[in-house]
């Protein structure tokens, strides 16, 4: 197949828009892949940012990063990706230039835990507030699940709605797949 699948195409995505040194968040850790190509992307002089709210996603992801010898330019927060505004004011980090959401739940735990719109609006909110122009956000939705399915229908109403003289909204799937495939939103700050 020669058209990327969602998740390689938020990764082209991002290494169109990250350069080493950034400042960079991962919203939703999970079980740390984002993470691990975030840092790769960052390089040393960078930084990653990532925010997750259940302990098994941050110590599945911390696990990898050491693996990966990519843990000195990584800080991990256990809690809500509502806090990033907060957290990088007090903290001082530098304006992230990029950010991706793979929204759902934690594959391999509790289906029940999972991402809901209330929270992801109002990070991205913050991102677009924190970000520089031409700054990058990427969420992956997954709606195969009642909760899933919420979240999308409050989100593409969030980001249709999104004046255009502040941000770009694109969306990438693929429309003829069976059973609810995840698909791409990306919003870039103008």
């Amino acid at each position: 197949m020669s058209l990327y699948g969602v998740i390689p195409f938020a990764h082209h995505l991002l290494e169109k828009t990250i350069t080493r040194g950034d400042t960079v968040v991962d919203a939703t850790v999970g079980n740390g892949h984002d993470t691990v190509f975030l840092a790769n992307q960052v390089g040393a002089s960078g930084y990653v940012v990532g925010f997750d709210i259940q302990h098994d996603a941050i110590q599945n992801t911390w696990h990898r990063l050491k693996n990966d010898q990519l843990d000195e330019h990584v800080e991990l927060i256990e809690d809500s990706h509502t806090r990033i505004e907060e957290i990088f004011k007090r903290k001082g980090y530098a304006a992230p230039k990029a950010a991706i959401f793979n929204l759902g739940y934690l594959p391999g735990s509790n289906k029940t835990v999972t991402t809901n719109s209330d929270s992801t609006i109002t990070a991205i909110t913050q991102l677009l507030e924190l970000m520089p122009s031409k700054g990058l956000i990427v969420l992956v939705i997954y709606h195969g699940h009642e909760e899933g399915k919420k979240e999308r229908d409050a989100l593409l109403s969030f980001t249709s709605s999104l004046d255009q003289e502040k941000a770009l909204v694109a969306r990438y799937e693929f429309s003829n797949r069976k059973n609810h495939p995840p698909f791409l939103l990306a919003l870039e700050k103008l």
